[in-house]
């Protein structure tokens, strides 16, 4: 759900209610929030302060600002605590969630998430201030965290956070869904099989009956990014796709952050297709954007991209070049157990041991990687441990 608002940022406004707290927290927390925390502290009133600074972390987090929207979560979620009122506390703990899974504080969204969890009593719309379901929208985050961190209960998680969302918002049941197969197939978690043609193709179903146009194009993302995995025409079809998401994102309807996304996808097919020159030129791009981001989700992929393009060419430098891009994922600090750049990482030096000859370092970390990514069931990783030979 974190990765969705990241890319659909008129849905959190089209959403909030029209009482007198409210737009402040949608039209003026851009430029006037300082006046706010100034009037709210003078007043005593925390708890427009609090709905305020919803709005400043959203637009932060919408807006590819993680590092600020991290550092802002802290204050904000502190502010909660001091007001004491679970109600409120539920509805708007998503906006801290969200501001701290792109920054990649997942242990810090695993005790947000379980506290709205405990919260919510099992009631789907308990707290729906803004989110149709508080409680789908903390199991997702709680999925997404076990899930970055290797932990066990990510599918059961994100199974259940989709259950919930249907049963009372089939648009949020939607955007859950879509958010699941984009994360997992760009991460190498799932593969893009029979079951996620499947789901991506009902989910897009439902948003275009609906006619919601956040749900529609982060539904496209999903579908687009399964099909491109497909041969022949499906194949295709799914960058043309992709290329009304990203077009759409260049036009500020959705968040830029569907660019470099999309992105990823292309480098990775000028790769297959032996473009070599093509996917180091596009992958470099996209390394520098999110690293200049902040970005902590989708480093991996790239990474991948250009040092796998980079041995192929096997140009003066590239095998440097290669070391290099290697150097500077695992120059990331991230937290114990953050597999998302881990399992990437273990591939990669085996395929930079074999540059240099080394069979026995390739073999030490091809195996290392094997049995990583089948003790996480990650199976897109599976798989490419398994054409490791």
């Amino acid at each position: 759900m974190a990765q969705w608002l990241s890319a659909n940022p008129n849905w959190f406004t089209s959403r909030v209610p029209r009482h007198q707290s409210w737009p402040i927290a949608c039209g003026a927390y851009h430029t006037g929030f300082d006046e706010l925390r100034d009037l709210a502290a003078a007043a005593g009133d925390k708890v427009s302060l609090a709905i305020g600074m919803t709005g400043l972390l959203m637009t932060q987090a919408l807006h590819d600002r993680p590092r600020e929207s991290s550092r802002l979560a802290s204050e904000f979620t502190g502010l909660l605590e001091s007001i004491g009122d679970p109600t409120l506390m539920l509805g708007l703990s998503f906006a801290a969630i969200t501001a701290k899974y792109f920054a990649g504080e997942m242990t810090e969204i695993l005790r947000l998430a379980q506290r709205a969890i405990d919260l919510a009593e099992g009631d789907p719309t308990k707290g729906n201030l803004i989110v149709g379901s508080p409680l789908a929208f903390a199991i997702d985050g709680r999925a997404g965290a076990r899930w970055a961190l290797g932990l066990a209960g990510w599918r059961d998680d994100f199974d259940q956070a989709i259950a919930v969302a249907g049963a009372v918002d089939p648009m949020l049941q939607v955007i859950l869904i879509a958010d699941y197969y984009t994360l997992a197939l760009l991460n190498g978690s799932l593969l893009p099989d029979a079951t996620a043609l499947r789901d991506t193709a009902e989910a897009l179903a439902i948003a275009e009956r609906f006619g919601d146009d956040p749900a529609l194009f982060v539904a496209l993302e999903a579908r687009g990014i399964v099909l491109v995995h497909q041969d022949g025409p499906q194949r295709e079809h799914g960058f043309d796709l992709l290329a009304q998401v990203r077009e759409a994102g260049l036009q500020k309807r959705i968040s830029i952050m569907v660019v470099p996304v999309v992105d990823i996808q292309i480098a990775k097919e000028r790769l297959r297709t032996g473009d070599l020159d093509g996917a180091i030129e596009l992958s470099r791009t996209v390394i520098d954007d999110l690293f200049s981001r902040g970005e902590m989700i989708y480093r991996g992929p790239p990474t991948s991209v250009l040092v796998e393009a980079l041995l192929r060419r096997n140009a003066d430098g590239d095998v440097q070049q290669a070391q290099a891009a290697i150097d500077r994922l695992a120059a990331v600090p991230t937290e114990p157990g953050f597999v998302l750049h881990e399992l990437p990482l273990l591939r990669l030096r085996a395929l930079l041991a074999r540059a240099h000859g080394d069979e026995a370092a390739y073999r030490d970390y091809r195996d290392r990687y094997h049995d990583m990514a089948t003790s996480l069931g990650f199976e897109g990783h599976m798989a490419w441990a398994e054409a490791m030979t």
